[in-house]
This record gives structure tokens, C-alpha cells and sequence, in this order.
């Protein structure tokens, strides 16, 4: 049987590329001279698409590739991909969870406490060569804090249970109470930010959420505030936080990803209390192999008529169970 035709819009990890190489015809948005030419001649033929974070999927791809099957991301947050245009083709949208919520849940308590403590600052004060003449300033602390994680899913879950090691009072706001966990719910983010004076942002992306930590809530926050978003940048007005930051209205900020990732606004990187990283939440050797090689299962596992392993909730129940068939 002829290897079905599958579009790469970014390279991912040698490891996956070869994978998805050895059991298909591979066709790469990434390296093609002219796009619009590329996509009238394999469009037609394609059945599968592998994608990430930074690929955008949206209705006019779906509506170039009439035979399109199956949306395999690499990444637990799917916002970049337009699941309502592929749900009424029937197309299934498969992503990674679970395989990178403790890393990025390490990340996370890594971050809260770089923010913090002010370790990468101190690192810089050292660096600098101003130990002998002076200690550094004293900084904030973690004890007696209060956290309030913004969406107790996978990666939220996985922030809670190692923070509980670190004796602090835990709440969370979603979309709905969870009956399993004892942390105090809160039926809005802003009763929550009044609450607790560090903010855990763990939320999907998308339009509901699109500047939903916005001044109101970081006025909530207080002065003693903290912000760590390891989410999804679109989450934070960042015009807001930089003034937020400015005025001394919120303490600090830690920052995994930005509104217009590669692209950091500059205010931030004047700002002494905020720590800036460029989106590695998951960014460790082992986590991303996995990720990919699950990307290339749901695929596989497709194509053989299995159905895919990790289809995210928008994908129609009736487009789950075949692939090999069409």
C-alpha cells in the first residue's frame, strides 16, 4: 500500500523526522521555495499534517487540503489550530498531554522560585563583581504565601502536589470545581487574585482566556505580588503587567512565554523584578522525544485503523475509530 501523504509545516527532532520519513511520504511546508505553488500541487494528496506551536492551523489550510484526515501537534496547547473548522470536516486533533506536565511543572516551581529569590539576578550581581564589596539585597520569600493556580488541569495538578511540599496555602479557579482535590475553589479569577498573593497561570489559550490576567487582577494581586505564566502568553495583557511591574502595583513576574512569541516586548527586558525565559517549559532532551514519539503514534496509529491515542475533546466522537479505511 502506497505510504500516505503527510505535511510537515516545521522540522521537529531528527528522531521524529525520521520516524514520520520511514512510514510516509513527507512533504515540508518549511523548506518549499514557493508555498501557494506547494499547496496547489500536494494539497490534493494529503491525509495527514504534523504541527506545532508555531505552525498556525487555520480554516484556509484546512479548506487547501481536501483529504486531510488527522492534525497531529506536538504540544499539549492546541489554540494555534482552528479545531472547530477541522471538527466539521470530520478531521481528528491529536496532541501530547501528560507527557510533559512534570516537566513542565519543574519548570514552573523553578521559575516561582527564580522570581522570588532573585536568582538569576543575583547570579548577574556575582558575575558583576560586587560580592566583595557588598551582599546582595535581601529578597522575598516563599513562606507564609498563599498560591492561586489559574487552571487545575494536568500541568496545574502537577504544580499543586509539589508545591504542598513547600507549605504554602493552595487555591485554584477553572472552569469548574474539582470534587478530588481539598484547595479552595473560586467561581472567579478576580475573588481569587484577592485572595492570594501569588498567581500560577496554567490556563488553555484561546479566545475565552484571550487577556484574562488584565490590571483589574493584578491590582487584586497587590504589592506583594507574583506572576508565573507558564501557559500560553495570550493569557496576560502585557501592557498591563509592564505598567503593573513599573509602579510597584505586583511585586515580580516569571515569564515562560509572550503574546508574540519569538518576540518579547522590550519593557520587559528593562524591568528588574520580572525573570524572562524563551518558552522551555518542556524544553528538556527527554521530554521532547517523548512528545514527539507520540506524535508519530497518534499518526500510526491512525493509519492502521486504531484510531488516534490522544485526540483533544473538540475532535467529533464519529471521527475517532478508523483512518485506514479512507
Amino acid at each position: 500500500m502506497q505510504p500516505a501523504d503527510l505535511l510537515l509545516l516545521k522540522p521537529m527532532q531528527p528522531s521524529v523526522m525520521d520516524a514520520l520519513a520511514a512510514a510516509f511520504t513527507l512533504h515540508r511546508a518549511d523548506t518549499a521555495p514557493d508555498l501557494d505553488a506547494f499547496y496547489r500541487e500536494i494539497g490534493p494528496r494529503i491525509r495527514a499534517m504534523a504541527t506545532g506551536a508555531q505552525a498556525p492551523v487555520d480554516r484556509t489550510l484546512i479548506e487547501t487540503l481536501p483529504r486531510l484526515e488527522i492534525v497531529a501537534s506536538f504540544g499539549v496547547g492546541y489554540d494555534t489550530i482552528d479545531v472547530a473548522a477541522a471538527a466539521e470536516r470530520g478531521i481528528v486533533v491529536t496532541n501530547t498531554p501528560d507527557v510533559l506536565s512534570d516537566e513542565v511543572a519543574d519548570l514552573a516551581l523553578g521559575l516561582l522560585l527564580a522570581t522570588i529569590r532573585e536568582i538569576p539576578q543575583a547570579d548577574r550581581y556575582l558575575r558583576a563583581g560586587h560580592w566583595p564589596t557588598r551582599t546582595y539585597p535581601l529578597t522575598a520569600t516563599l513562606r507564609g504565601r498563599h498560591v492561586g493556580i489559574l487552571g487545575l488541569g494536568r500541568i496545574g495538578r502537577a504544580i499543586a502536589h509539589r508545591l504542598e511540599g513547600f507549605g504554602v496555602t493552595l487555591s485554584y479557579h477553572g472552569r469548574r470545581r474539582k470534587d478530588d482535590v481539598a484547595y479552595t475553589f473560586h467561581p472567579t479569577l478576580l475573588e481569587m487574585a484577592r485572595a492570594v498573593d501569588v498567581l500560577m497561570i496554567v490556563a488553555p489559550g484561546g479566545p475565552e482566556t484571550n487577556g484574562i490576567v488584565n490590571a483589574e487582577i493584578l491590582d487584586a494581586l497587590g504589592p506583594d505580588g507574583i506572576v508565573v505564566n507558564v501557559a500560553r502568553g495570550s493569557l496576560i495583557d502585557e501592557p498591563a503587567l509592564i505598567e503593573a511591574l513599573r509602579s510597584g502595583t505586583i511585586h515580580g513576574a516569571g515569564l515562560d512565554v509572550f503574546a508574540a512569541e519569538p518576540h518579547v516586548p522590550e519593557a520587559f527586558l528593562g524591568l528588574e523584578r520580572v525573570v524572562l525565559l524563551p518558552h522551555v517549559g518542556s524544553g528538556s532532551v527527554h521530554t521532547r522525544e517523548v512528545m514527539g514519539r507520540l506524535v508519530v503514534d497518534n499518526l500510526l496509529s491512525w493509519f492502521s485503523g486504531k484510531g488516534p491515542l490522544t485526540p483533544v475533546p473538540e475532535t467529533p466522537a464519529n471521527g475517532r475509530a478508523t483512518g485506514a479505511a479512507r
